[in-house]
């Protein structure tokens, strides 16, 4: 049985995002699967998964905001950010009870909502000079990173216990949450890592909808029906776009990706257009399958975006 679509998999610690991918594949017997982007081996949560033809999507779902529960330690500095890693510094736990206020606390936390230039960590999936920062630094090399301005949108003080602080962020696309404690913890100069890292949501994606591997490959042999009920159509992600069927006489140039004209489609479900250009809009046969993504031009013409063939 082929899927298409995007289930929310709840990532358990220990596995990393690719891990996910390849037991997927042994449990959903498909191969073209893909995530939507990195989340850390200690870390937990929602991890967007694309099955089939919308693979084509991982890209625009990892750049959507994200959510995330965190614990932070404050007096623990450690090379890959997070208690996981080989420990530089430490300062006594009294001493940072001593050291930082409550108020102290959320005052520097307020500090950083808003756009910040965020260094990356060393253990990074990122890049430099064509290897992966974390190939580096595993093997004792530290290079220099540039901050990447990346957004605080709100970030939560939701419990204190020092030395340990808990934390609710959403944030933009490239955030660090390891270096956000980091930053943290040398602004109130007790240097920090991140202890814990729930991700709640990602975009669309949220934690209610995430279910476990183990869970999903129940499904797949027990309650197959189950299972598919939980995969989100392609089309699901662009639900504020304007739905639109392509008259038949219309549906050659649409599967060759050709550009159409207004009048050879008519709103579906009482879909309406704003008539901007570039407004972007789904495309979709009489029998309702979905195609393709198309945006209008001047003079009523529909052009493509992406194309969703059923059959990819």
């Amino acid at each position: 049985m082929m899927y298409s679509g995007m289930i929310t998999i709840y990532k358990e610690a220990g596995y990393t995002s690719s891990d996910v991918v390849a037991r997927l594949r042994g449990i959903l017997r498909m191969r073209k699967i893909g995530h939507t982007g990195t989340l850390d081996p200690a870390a937990e949560g929602v991890l967007p998964v694309c099955l089939g033809s919308a693979t084509r999507l991982c890209d625009l779902i990892a750049d959507r905001d994200k959510e995330y529960e965190a614990v932070m330690r404050l007096g623990t500095v450690t090379d890959t950010e997070d208690m996981t890693g080989q420990i530089l510094r430490t300062m006594p736990d009294e001493e940072v009870r001593q050291r930082v206020t409550e108020e102290a606390l959320r005052e520097a936390a307020a500090g950083f909502t808003g756009p910040y230039d965020q260094i990356p960590p060393m253990y990074a999936a990122i890049k430099v000079n064509g290897r992966r920062l974390y190939q580096l630094a595993r093997e004792g090399k530290v290079v220099e990173r540039k901050p990447r301005r990346i957004v605080i949108h709100d970030l939560e003080i939701t419990g204190v216990d020092l030395p340990l602080v808990r934390m609710r962020v959403r944030c933009s696309k490239g955030t660090y949450i390891r270096s956000l404690c980091r930053d943290l913890g040398e602004a109130l100069g007790t240097g920090g890592c991140m202890e814990y890292l729930l991700r709640t949501r990602v975009g669309i994606f949220t934690l209610d909808r995430a279910i476990r591997l183990d869970e999903a490959e129940r499904l797949a042999h027990e309650e197959p029906d189950r299972l598919r009920s939980l995969i989100m159509p392609v089309d699901s992600f662009f639900e504020e776009a304007p739905a639109l069927t392509v008259r038949p006489a219309a549906m050659r140039y649409l599967l060759n990706g050709n550009a159409l004209q207004l009048e050879q489609t008519e709103p579906r479900e009482g879909a309406r257009m704003t008539g901007v250009p570039g407004e972007r809009v789904r495309l979709y046969d009489e029998a309702g399958t979905f195609y393709a993504l198309y945006r209008l031009a001047e003079g009523d013409r529909l052009l493509a975006e992406q194309m969703f063939l059923p059959r990819d």
